[in-house]
């Protein structure tokens, strides 16, 4: 085989919007708070059209609350680097069996009937505990939405690419696998931490396809979700002295999305700062 020559000057040459054309669904982009949000504005400014998937019902019931689905519409529109792309939001319940695949067909027709690329952002907050405390009920309710809805989004993505060659798959874990693990959170930590044990295995039945599955683990990041002494403690553990932030793991996430990424694939990549555990 002979080998590749190396790239010309223009192609060394990085466009301002490579993703310009190409399509995105980011699942749990509920919250200007959230990285979902954040990891659309990237696509968005990279010059993707994007469909914010949200919940509100779930945000709603947690202690930082919801966001109106129009502010966060119009935040995302606001980092638009392509003036002919666009930006829609739309409702999903992926407790329910059908709904990823329902989503994945919803996004794709409101962006002119394919998407390219997959952000599984979204997870169950609360209803957790450590191993004396969960049950049967919290283990099946992180299953069904951590894990369950992410491979039939997957499954529904890569089934809607069928004879069109490429895509981008991006899935969320967190520390469930690094030192000390999360032993007050069983159930949420086995369910990413199926996600992280599957990557490999995935990215070697999409790659025929040309689709790229990777899983990122954005470590702790500020969210909205924690303030006082414990956030300043969490706060020391890193080098830079401060939290990751949501467009820390945001940053990445929209790279993996690119054509610079595509030989990349099959990995769990920590974007933590240098956190000490």
């Amino acid at each position: 085989m002979p080998r590749l020559p190396h790239p010309t000057p223009e192609e060394l040459r990085r466009d301002p919007l490579p993703l310009r054309g190409r399509t995105a669904l980011v699942t749990g982009a509920s919250r200007r708070g959230g990285i979902g949000h954040a990891v659309a504005r990237r696509l968005a400014a990279y010059g993707a059209s994007v469909y914010l998937h949200h919940h509100v019902p779930h945000d709603a019931a947690q202690p930082w609350g919801a966001d109106r689905p129009e502010d966060v519409l119009a935040s995302v529109r606001g980092a638009l680097g392509d003036p002919e792309a666009r930006v829609v939001t739309g409702p999903g319940d992926l407790t329910e069996p059908a709904a990823p695949a329902e989503l994945i067909a919803t996004a794709a027709d409101a962006l002119g009937g394919r998407l390219d690329i997959l952000v599984a952002n979204h997870a169950l907050s609360g209803g957790d505990g450590t191993l004396d405390e969960i049950d049967a009920a919290m283990l099946d309710a992180h299953w069904a939405v951590d894990t369950r809805s992410v491979l039939l989004l997957v499954q529904a993505f890569a089934r809607q690419r069928v004879g069109v060659s490429g895509g981008r798959i991006m899935m969320m874990t967190s520390g469930q696998d690094i030192a000390g693990g999360m032993p007050g959170e069983i159930a949420y930590a086995l369910q990413k931490g199926a996600l992280a044990s599957v990557t490999r295995s995935l990215s070697t039945t999409l790659a025929e396809q040309g689709i790229t599955v990777n899983t990122v683990n954005p470590g702790p990041v500020d969210t909205d979700y924690l303030t006082g002494e414990v956030y300043e403690a969490v706060a020391a553990r890193f080098p830079a002295g401060r939290w990751g932030m949501p467009d820390d793991p945001a940053r990445l996430i929209a790279w993996l999305a690119t054509d610079e990424a595509g030989w990349i694939t099959g990995q769990v990549i920590d974007s933590e700062g240098g956190f000490r555990r």
